[in-house]
């Protein structure tokens, strides 16, 4: 490594939307460089221009910004990143499409010493390779094996290859991936690894019809160049570790090498298989963080616009393949830095479940005050029409607050609180109403009307002391009213929802209940 402060990276590709998997992967790399006091680098790698989607880029800044993973590296105030190097991007630009100059430099460097070469095979020779291949019941590989016998540099003549690289632009360069050799490497998280060549690909690094690297000659020379000492990606990546060992070794960097961690899969909520969009649509749970349209004009739901709180999403994806070794599960983002550590990374992949998702969103809920629930209440009751104050609708939302796990869950738990009941739950109607409850409930009413004041411990104790003086259950009693204030059996005591609706709409709610009734 070049530096000893801690430098990470997340690299995303503008492809489309960021899966939850790629904001766990900037989280984790977060919460490495701040538990190391390190820097946190945002680079795009756009060198894929045939999958670049419009409005991704955007996308996956907006989706860290929300989230809380701040880069320092990358992107500007205004959500763009950064192009033209400065004091605080020293390393600029960060989007590979505005560095491709410098990968066709390092591509014919690695030619020149030996480490890769041309190749000239076309599309339909590569296709014809591989059903070759596989009429042999083969895997085609192309190898050491292979590359002796087919239109590359190696089997050129400088004259002949100067031509052929002269006359067309179809040609790649490859890198020569050495025979017969043992790769040995280390993955902070899962050990000692090793490979032998043979098994490997001569991999395209650099294409001649676009000017772009691939991945694995962009990352190798940026994560060098902008001095990255941990990669932290995806296990979806493991198997290129062994081409970016030898391309740091080809290069000479054996010292600026970074050290390696493969975080486990997202798996699907049965365990079986990487967790997809088409699990989410299946199972009616979002997998981005935001709302998506595609250029098709389909809708992917977002973590944010099914109402939960970024630290709810964050706290839910950080224990995804990762453990702190004690019971505790709710984190705030200073205590996930504080306790993160890659040796507490799992190996194995991490199942997804949705209701514990709900389930820590309805933990961060709670933790909520009520003021500030009902400035995310209020809209709800403005759309339905609802006109009432702050201080009934905080009533309201300190009585239901415990039954929800979202915000846009409060009016379902609490619209009697606002309306009266337009009909009778049937069933609840045949618990509820006796021959005798018509009687019951004009004297309920009584002592009702002469309860001064109308709050919780005055309604409890006249109730509780007239049924104790006419000697009547607490069931005959409160399921009545509830049938009459609320119209089904739901919601908190009755005291406590009678005491909100306030005396004059009690009294009114049970006149209509008695006289439909």
């Amino acid at each position: 490594m070049q530096t000893e402060k801690v430098r990470v990276r997340f690299a995303p590709s503008p492809t489309g939307p960021l899966h939850m998997g790629g904001v766990r992967t900037a989280l984790f790399n977060y919460l490495f460089a701040k538990k190391h006091n390190g820097t946190f680098v945002l680079r795009i790698e756009d060198t894929d221009m045939q999958r670049y989607v419009p409005g991704a880029e955007q996308y996956i800044t907006e989706a860290l910004n929300w989230c809380g993973i701040t880069p320092d590296e990358g992107v500007l105030p205004d959500g763009t990143i950064a192009t033209e190097p400065c004091p605080h991007h020293p390393f600029a630009p960060y989007r590979q499409s505005e560095r491709k100059d410098l990968y066709s430099q390092y591509a014919r460097q690695l030619v020149s010493q030996g480490h890769a070469y041309y190749a000239f095979d076309t599309p339909e020779e590569l296709e014809s390779y591989r059903r070759e291949a596989e009429s042999r019941g083969e895997t085609f590989i192309y190898n050491f094996a292979f590359r002796n016998r087919t239109a590359n540099s190696l089997n050129m003549t400088a004259a002949e290859v100067a031509h052929r690289r002269k006359e067309s632009n179809n040609w790649v360069i490859r890198f020569k991936i050495p025979e017969n050799q043992t790769i040995l490497m280390n993955d902070m998280i899962r050990g000692e690894v090793s490979v032998q060549s043979g098994t490997l690909d001569d991999k395209v690094l650099w294409k001649a019809h676009d000017g772009l690297p691939t991945y694995h000659l962009a990352n190798i020379v940026d994560d060098c160049l902008m001095e990255i000492t941990h990669v932290i990606r995806g296990e979806e990546w493991l198997p290129s570790l062994p081409l970016h060992y030898m391309l740091y070794d080809a290069f000479g960097w054996q010292k600026k090498r970074p050290m390696f961690a493969h975080l486990p899969l997202l798996l699907k909520p049965d365990g079986k298989g990487k967790l997809s969009k088409r699990d989410g649509d299946r199972l009616g749970f979002p997998v981005f963080p935001l709302e998506w349209t595609s250029t098709s004009g389909e809708k992917s739901r977002g973590y944010r616009e099914d109402g939960y709180y970024p630290e709810a999403f964050i706290n839910l994806i950080a224990l995804l393949g990762w453990n702190p070794g004690t019971e505790q599960e709710i984190f705030t983002l200073e205590e996930l830095i504080e306790a993160f550590s890659l040796d507490r990374v799992t190996r194995s992949g991490a199942r997804f479940n949705p209701e514990k998702a709900r389930w820590f969103n309805q933990q961060y809920l709670r933790t909520r005050s009520d003021t500030r629930l009902v400035q995310d209440f209020l809209p709800v009751l403005q759309k339905k029409g609802i006109a009432t104050t702050p201080l009934k609708a905080e009533q309201v939302v300190s009585l239901i607050k415990h039954r929800a796990s979202f915000v846009h869950e409060f009016w379902d738990l609490s619209y009697y609180f606002f309306i009266p009941p337009s009909d009778y739950d049937p069933s609840y109607y045949k618990k509820a109403w006796k021959p005798g409850t018509p009687g019951i409930l004009r004297q309920a009413r009584d002592i009702l009307a002469g309860c001064a004041p109308f709050d919780i411990p005055s309604i409890d104790k006249a109730l509780h002391q007239w049924m104790e003086k006419e000697q009547l259950k607490t069931g005959q009693v409160m399921n009545a009213l509830r049938l009459c204030i609320v119209g089904k059996p739901q919601g908190p005591g009755m005291a406590e929802i009678m005491a909100v609706v306030g005396k004059e709409d009690t009294l009114v709610r049970l006149d209509q209940a008695l006289n439909k009734l």
